[in-house]
């Protein structure tokens, strides 16, 4: 028999502990009300009579109090209730206490690999990871319910965040309205910033707002160079009006100004990524940002736009100087690149970006691709008409604006009447569900599956309302630069954000893992089989989708399907899977889980075939999907990323290349660094071990990590396949 735990864990049953406990209340009570040993006998025998392979700790104990209250032992009963009561006080309040020293001690594998984009030895994250200890210890003690509590240490769903949980004034990710602050001035740390009139004091105001705002939110946060693209022109005109008040000719002019023009989109953009990657927020980390390249968005600037784009690709290629001065492949900001008719073509007036885009795909694994052609007809607003938009950090994407009929609620400066809004909205947070546990739990009875599903999307439902109403209880003045000064909104001085989380300006997701493993259980296929075990994946996803509908329908809240980066979580979830369920072949033998849709990474598929089948499950995760593939070095094969670039436009809404761009500080080698058997990084050229002198870059769960990642992850990034070969991708039919 197998004893589950108040944190989770499974241990051994240990019939001496029941014995030691019943004794040292017997030791505070008179003589005649103590259990004798023959009544301990009995307790001891009917908790091994009952057959179980699993109890909970909690069950024991309430057996142990009833049996003694059977045999006339209140008192003793009573001391019994009081020790159980004392101990549980006593957990409950030393819950910080040993994680604290772990994180201080720098030893700990969980904090040293926690966040594959944070440095635990540093001390801007160290206090911050204080602050989260802090900030967990309280919500788990205070602010969520003991079901919710005991489901996520039990890895049967995922409470996520819970670092940041106790304000109550943090949200997850947001599409900044950066236009909105430029145009019409903001307000950063009581200082008026007045709208700018060139693109380099623009691109410098917009990291500014990046850093604050990143500091009042824990997800990711996204811009569009759309909004930087008026101040090129600025920039142009202030040139031009330069040289022709100098007399010189009108065609020196405009070469002049065109040149001074070009040198300042170079200098802001190097400016712009210096700032962003320099800059430390009150996360203990540099913004995590992604950085939208949509010509679509703009028909007055497109050429001024283009012009941004191409730079930050050019500077993006270059790559980023380490500690060496050798350029790497940095992490952020996390590019995304809008496929659409302008660009899709060789003969689009916009097609030499798109190969740009390709060249620093190969050699920095962005930017990633968003079809604009997909994305309309997915994501249609209240009226029916289809709209693109960026996602807000990694994967996050908004459900349809249908806030058009309610007028300015943000009370934004830049909004336009009867057009979708987008900038400005956010995600107020995230639950995940582990779908290969209720699979297991169901034990391959199918009507008990959909039973245990229902009660834990339910469970689900729970925490994802209080971290709803934990969010509604916040003011404007909680972060003013959010919700004042036009990051997200203009509200009063002292206005509720209430109004922001209902009617669909803002989303809350219900987040998903393990769609493989889950499918697999139950049919006994993956859920890429084009047959049983793919139908089922699909009618899982719908079921949440239809959920979700449900719950938004009932209280105006948009609850969404999300495909959770779980980055650190696949491995706890695969650790708590093998201690409830053990060691299950093809199921709960690795030390993680599969990411959300995705087809498995040990599972031999094509590019093209891949990206296809995984966009029917994209559909059905609104909230947050992105799909990639996995390539060797493709810089000598720019045809092959034009190719998959092309097929993206055509097929799937968000996807990315996984390509290889490491370096070893020790020998000079510049490749791919490897990982050997025990899960350790080398190089391949020297053998160096050392994390601090290897500088490696991999596609974690959407953005790209680059401070290593624990032993889940890792395993899982050891065994991804190719999916793409240099030897195929050069238009065979066997790659198609």
């Amino acid at each position: 028999m197998k004893i589950i735990k108040r944190d989770g864990h499974v241990v051994d049953y240990e019939p001496e502990k029941i014995e030691t406990a019943i004794r040292k209340a017997n030791a505070e009570v008179p003589e005649e009300e103590r259990a004798t040993d023959a009544e301990i006998k009995k307790i001891i025998k009917y908790i091994e009579g009952l057959g179980k392979k699993r109890i909970l700790v909690e069950d024991i104990q309430d057996i142990i109090e009833e049996k003694l209250m059977s045999f006339d032992k209140y008192q003793l009963a009573k001391k019994y209730i009081t020790y159980r009561y004392t101990r549980e006080l006593v957990r409950k309040a030393n819950t910080t206490d040993q994680t604290i020293r772990e994180l201080i001690d720098g030893e700990s594998e969980y904090w040293n690999n926690e966040n594959s984009n944070k440095n635990a030895a540093v001390v801007t994250t160290q206090r911050d990871y204080l602050a989260g200890i802090t900030s967990t210890d309280i919500t788990r003690r205070f602010l969520l319910t003991d079901d919710i509590v005991k489901a996520h240490d039990e890895g049967i769903i995922h409470f996520h965040d819970a670092d940041y949980f106790a304000q109550n004034a943090l949200h997850n990710c947001e599409l900044i309205n950066l236009d909105d602050m430029l145009q019409n001035g903001t307000i950063i740390n009581g200082v008026m910033i007045e709208k700018p009139h060139r693109f380099i004091t623009a691109a410098t105001i917009a990291t500014q707002i990046i850093l604050a705002v990143t500091s009042s939110s824990y997800g990711g946060a996204t811009v569009s160079l759309t909004h930087l693209a008026p101040f090129v022109r600025a920039s142009y005109e202030k040139h031009y009006n330069k040289y022709k008040s100098r007399g010189l000719e009108e065609k020196l002019c405009k070469e002049l100004a065109q040149a001074d023009t070009k040198k300042e989109v170079e200098d802001g953009v190097q400016t712009f990524n210096y700032q962003v990657n320099s800059m430390t927020n009150t996360n203990g980390q540099a913004p995590f940002l992604s950085v939208a390249m949509y010509l679509g968005e703009t028909d007055e600037y497109k050429d001024e736009l283009a012009m941004i784009i191409e730079e930050f690709l050019k500077q993006r290629i270059l790559g980023f100087k380490n500690e060496k001065g050798v350029y790497i492949t940095p992490a952020f900001p996390k590019l995304l690149y809008i496929l659409e008719e302008d660009n899709i073509h060789e003969d689009s007036k916009y097609w030499y970006l798109t190969k740009l885009a390709a060249e620093c795909t190969a050699k920095r694994m962005v930017p990633d691709y968003i079809s604009e052609k997909v994305m309309l007809e997915l994501k249609k607003n209240e009226k029916g008409v289809g709209e693109c938009y960026p996602c807000m950090g990694c994967r996050s994407f908004l459900t349809p604006d249908r806030t058009m009929s309610l007028g300015n609620i943000a009370k934004a400066k830049n909004y336009v009447e009867g057009k979708g809004k987008y900038y400005g909205r956010f995600n107020q947070g995230v639950v995940t569900i582990n779908l290969p546990d209720v699979a297991l739990s169901s034990d391959k009875d199918m009507d008990l599956f959909w039973k245990i599903f229902d009660e834990r999307l339910e469970l689900c439902h729970k925490a994802l309302q209080i971290r709803h109403k934990r969010l509604s209880k916040a003011t404007s003045d909680v972060a003013p630069v959010l919700w004042q000064h036009g990051a997200l909104a203009r509200l009063e001085k002292g206005e509720s954000i209430h109004e922001l989380l209902h009617h669909g300006y803002s989303t809350i997701s219900l987040g998903y893992a393990g769609l493989y493993e889950c499918v697999k259980y139950m049919t006994g296929h993956s859920h890429t089989d084009n047959g049983e075990g793919k139908e089922f994946g699909l009618k899982i996803m719908q079921h949440m989708n239809d959920v979700c509908k449900k719950w938004k329908a009932e209280e105006d809240i948009d609850y969404s399907v999300y495909g959770t980066p779980i980055e650190s979580t696949t491995y706890k979830f695969a650790k708590c899977l093998k201690e409830r369920f053990g060691v299950i072949k093809g199921i709960t033998d690795r030390n993680y889980i599969t990411n959300s849709y995705h087809v498995p990474v040990f599972e031999e598929i094509d590019a093209f075939t891949k990206l296809s089948l995984e966009s029917e499950f994209q559909r059905l995760s609104p909230g947050g999907a992105i799909s990639y593939i996995e390539t060797p070095n493709l810089q000598n094969n720019l045809d092959a990323v034009i190719e998959v670039i092309q097929f993206i436009y055509d097929n799937i809404m968000y996807a990315e290349l996984n390509t290889k761009s490491d370096y070893c500080q020790k020998c000079g080698y510049s490749g791919e660094i490897l990982i050997d058997d025990d899960l350790e990084w080398y190089c391949p050229n020297c053998g160096n071990r050392d994390h601090d002198t290897l500088n490696v870059a991999r596609r974690t769960c959407g953005y790209i990590g680059s401070k290593f990642w624990n032993k889940g992850r890792t395993q899982e990034i050891k065994e991804r396949v190719l999916h793409i070969d240099n030897k195929n991708a050069e238009g065979c039919e066997e790659c198609k």
